[in-house]
C-alpha cells in the first residue's frame, strides 16, 4: 500500500478552505485532482464527504474518518465509515488523504500511516472574498514535509498553482504510484 496526500493550499498561509468552501477555483486544478485520484480509495473527514456533489465522486472508493460509526454514506457498496484512523495500517490497496486539516493531520502525526507521496499543490493567487466560517489550513502538514521529505526537482506550474511532489525520507515508496503521478504531471492528462 502506498498513502498518497493530495491538496491545494494557498501559497501564504497554507488555507485549504474557508468554512465549507475552497477559496479558489481553478478548473486545473479540479481536473488534476479528478485524474490522480480516479480508480482509486480516498480517505476524507465527514465534513469533506459532505461537501461532495450527492457525496461522491465516480469511479472511486472511499474512507470516511468519522466518530459515528453509523454515520450514513451515499454508496454502500463503494463507501465505509471507519472510526479507528488505526485500521488502515494493513489497507491492501493505496489510500489519497484528500481531507479536511484535521484528516491530514491525523495522518502526519501517526509515524505508522505517514504518507508516502505528497501531491502539493500551491495556489500563488489571491483567495476570493465574501466566504464566511474559520480559515483552514494545513500549516501543521507542511512543516513535516519540509522536516521529513525531499522534494523532487521538478516543479508543475499551471493557472497559477505550483505542484511539488515529496517522497517521505528513509523509506521505500512505490515506483509505479510515483511514476504514474510524475506522468500525469509532466503530461496534465494529454
Amino acid at each position: 500500500m502506498t498513502i498518497v496526500s493530495i491538496w491545494c493550499r494557498h501559497k501564504d498561509d497554507s488555507i485549504i478552505g474557508i468554512g465549507p468552501d475552497i477559496p479558489w477555483y481553478i478548473p486545473s486544478d479540479a481536473k488534476r485532482f479528478r485524474n490522480l485520484t480516479l480508480n482509486n480509495t480516498l480517505v476524507v473527514g465527514k465534513n469533506t464527504y459532505e461537501t461532495l456533489p450527492n457525496r461522491t465522486l465516480p469511479n472511486r472508493k472511499f474512507i470516511v474518518l468519522s466518530d459515528v460509526a453509523d454515520y450514513e454514506v451515499s454508496d454502500k457498496q463503494n463507501h465505509q465509515v471507519m472510526t479507528d484512523i488505526n485500521l488502515l495500517k494493513n489497507y491492501p490497496e493505496d489510500l489519497y488523504v484528500s481531507g479536511g486539516a484535521s484528516i491530514y493531520r491525523a495522518f502526519f502525526t501517526n509515524p505508522e500511516l505517514m504518507p508516502d507521496i505528497v501531491v502539493d499543490c500551491v495556489y500563488q493567487g489571491e483567495i476570493r472574498e465574501g466566504l464566511s466560517g474559520p480559515q483552514i489550513s494545513v500549516a501543521p502538514c507542511v512543516e513535516v514535509i519540509q522536516e521529513k521529505y525531499f522534494a523532487l526537482p521538478h516543479k508543475f506550474e499551471l493557472d497559477n498553482v505550483i505542484t511539488t511532489v515529496w517522497l517521505k525520507k528513509g523509506d521505500f515508496v512505490e515506483q509505479e504510484t510515483v511514476k504514474k503521478i510524475l506522468n500525469y504531471m509532466e503530461t496534465e492528462g494529454k
